[in-house]
């Protein structure tokens, strides 16, 4: 049982998963997580967030967006991620349950590992001339980290709706 109730994780999926679809997808097309798909994560916490949410929980999970950008600032800096993963990892940071935390790293991994390696797999194969102009097909070392961080969130939040307390 997650710690993230399904009440939240209803009023939250349908506004979050097409903002997730559309991270993987543009990141995967321009190797950029936009600034309005994290506005509008942001956002869609900021009015949801008071429909679902506790005012206490509310407010508090603002510092776990507080927290989750001085640190995504940090790996920026040090060239671990791009600015775009940073920014949507902040902005996400609200949707999850601290008591969840290492349900979600763990669900992380998982998609980062399978994300990279159908992106490896479909970037060597003919399948990529479904998408030619991708600019993550010609990336050398680089990944779409958002192919990995868009599922993530919604995969956690399907899962707080199945179960959530």
């Amino acid at each position: 049982m997650l710690a993230l109730s399904a009440q939240a994780a209803a009023w939250f999926l349908p506004f979050v998963l097409p903002i997730c679809l559309w991270v993987a997808y543009t990141d995967m097309k321009s190797m950029r997580i936009t600034n309005k798909a994290v506005v509008t994560l942001f956002a869609v916490f900021v009015v949801v967030g008071l429909i679902a949410l506790p005012l206490d929980a509310y407010l508090w999970r603002y510092l776990h967006l507080g927290v989750a950008l001085v640190a995504g600032m940090a790996l920026n800096a040090g060239g671990v991620m791009g600015a775009g993963d940073a920014k949507f990892i902040a902005a996400a940071a609200p949707f999850i349950h601290l008591g969840d935390l290492r349900f979600v790293l763990a669900l992380y991994a998982a998609c980062l590992l399978a994300a990279y390696v159908a992106h490896r797999i479909v970037r060597a194969t003919p399948i990529r001339r479904l998408a030619p102009d991708w600019d993550s097909w010609s990336a050398g070392k680089r990944f779409p980290m958002g192919l990995a961080l868009g599922p993530t969130l919604a995969i956690y939040l399907g899962a707080g709706l199945a179960f959530g307390k």
